[in-house]
């Protein structure tokens, strides 16, 4: 028997996005369900992933960032902080975050991240979906 095997559809971009989140939700614990960051979020979190994780208890040049939002700034476990960030009293809510994304000097002024911050606001607003998705 000498049968041609069929040709496999083409994906759609559509469909290799969905599957991609589902992998990344499955496969690295942080999010999962509604939870689940949209790929551009993913991509945009690239620009902190540098010096920060997206696992819980992952210390990398600065603090994990997952479960931050929400919280009081400073507090994570096993990291020293600027002292300046430490007595900020500032709690990691959207706007908060939004503004430190974009000038972390300006919002703490003496703390020690050396990053220039994101200006532009929809890749911000893209940052901020993804870490709140992080547990």
């Amino acid at each position: 028997m000498n049968r041609k095997a069929k040709p496999l559809p083409r994906l759609s971009a559509a469909f290799a996005i969905a599957a991609g989140t589902l992998l990344f939700a499955a496969s690295n614990g942080t999010a999962t369900g509604a939870d689940a960051p949209n790929p551009k979020a993913r991509v945009a979190f690239q620009a902190c992933a540098a010096c920060h994780s997206d696992k819980a208890g992952v210390t990398r040049m600065g603090p994990s960032l997952a479960g931050i939002v929400g919280k009081p700034a400073a507090q994570a476990k096993g990291f020293r902080y600027s002292p300046a960030l430490a007595k900020s009293k500032l709690r990691w809510d959207r706007k908060t975050l939004d503004a430190f994304i974009a000038n972390p000097k300006a919002v703490v002024p003496g703390n020690r991240m050396s990053y220039p911050g994101v200006s532009d606001p929809t890749k911000r607003a893209a940052i901020i979906d993804y870490m709140q998705g992080l547990r």
